[in-house]
């Protein structure tokens, strides 16, 4: 009798030892993932500490509304002078074109992708898409340098166009770009629900009429998304803005001249050339918190959107 107590007692006692060996591996998987989920947090926190310091005192030197509101950037020249806006200006116009050329480019490929091409096509289609996004970006730079600008640019506007000048760099990350939009576009488009569809197919909509005023209403905060998602993405590139739009900021606007961008100036600068701790080495940082902040204001505006026009569907 003893030898089936214990048996029938080390039986029942089996599972709770799995439910507990289950429950603390369980703990162990929860505090990894908690871990991930705050990796972003902990780095923009240090970023944040790593700019801050450096742009107090850059503003001890250089007074806020002087560096906010002035309009000639010449931090290297006696006397200097350190007015943002023209740094704001062609990051802002760059970016512009950019998305001028990505945004029709890649929602016109999600659409395709999603509504109209098979699933074999779409499977093909779509990693070459992607595969885009993989390329050096220093490539695009040189491609926009020695081909797109001369051969493109200067046929179709003849020699107004320098060789250096904001609208090839523009142009070129929009096609840097465009996977970016589209790939998340797609992803989007392709999560509405087929019964929405259908409904409106048995209603008597087109295709088209489907397309357009079903499926991308019901996807826009997704597509939203894939916009300021691309447009953080223009505003940050470097390598194509410091290869093709040059170093020359400017007050104008022009696009067929040199201009130069924030992060055009923050790599050309930061090369050791200038001493640590004199001002121009301070700009770096007050350059660098000025399109953190740009940025952050603009993936605030986005989430607020997106929550607003979000659709759920069960």
């Amino acid at each position: 009798m003893e030898a089936a107590s214990t048996v029938a007692n080390s039986r029942a006692e089996a599972p709770r030892l799995r439910a507990a060996r289950r429950r603390w591996g369980e703990d162990i998987i929860k505090g990894l993932l908690v871990l991930a989920a705050n990796v972003s947090l902990l780095t923009t926190t240090g970023i944040v500490l790593s700019l801050v310091g450096e742009t107090i005192s850059f503003f001890g030197d250089v007074g806020i509304g002087d560096y906010l509101f002035g309009t000639e950037w010449s931090p290297l020249f006696k006397p200097p002078s350190f007015g943002v806006l023209p740094l704001v200006l062609g990051t802002m116009l760059v970016s512009a074109v950019a998305m001028v050329v990505a945004v029709p480019l890649g929602l016109a490929a999600a659409i395709y992708l999603s509504e109209y091409a098979s699933p074999r096509v779409r499977k093909i289609i779509k990693p070459i898409l992607e595969l885009l996004a993989g390329v050096p970006t220093i490539v695009f730079g040189y491609f926009a340098l020695t081909f797109f600008t001369p051969e493109i640019l200067r046929g179709l506007f003849g020699s107004d166009v320098a060789i250096f000048n904001g609208l090839s760099a523009g142009i070129i990350i929009g096609f840097l770009i465009v996977p970016t939009v589209a790939s998340i576009s797609e992803d989007s488009m392709s999560a509405v629900p087929q019964s929405l569809r259908e409904g409106a197919f048995g209603l008597g909509a087109a295709k088209i009429q489907t397309t357009t005023r079903v499926v991308f209403p019901a996807a826009l905060s997704g597509i939203v998304a894939s916009v300021v998602l691309a447009f953080s993405r223009a505003v940050g590139e470097t390598m194509v803005v410091v290869i093709a739009a040059g170093l020359s900021p400017q007050w104008g606007g022009n696009l067929f001249k040199a201009m130069e961008t924030m992060t055009a100036f923050i790599a050309a600068t930061a090369k050791g050339d200038i001493a640590t701790g004199s001002v121009t080495y301070k700009t770096i940082f007050a350059v660098g918190t000025t399109l953190f902040v740009i940025t952050l204001v603009m993936n605030l505006i986005s989430i607020r959107f997106v929550r607003k026009y979000r659709q759920v569907y069960e």
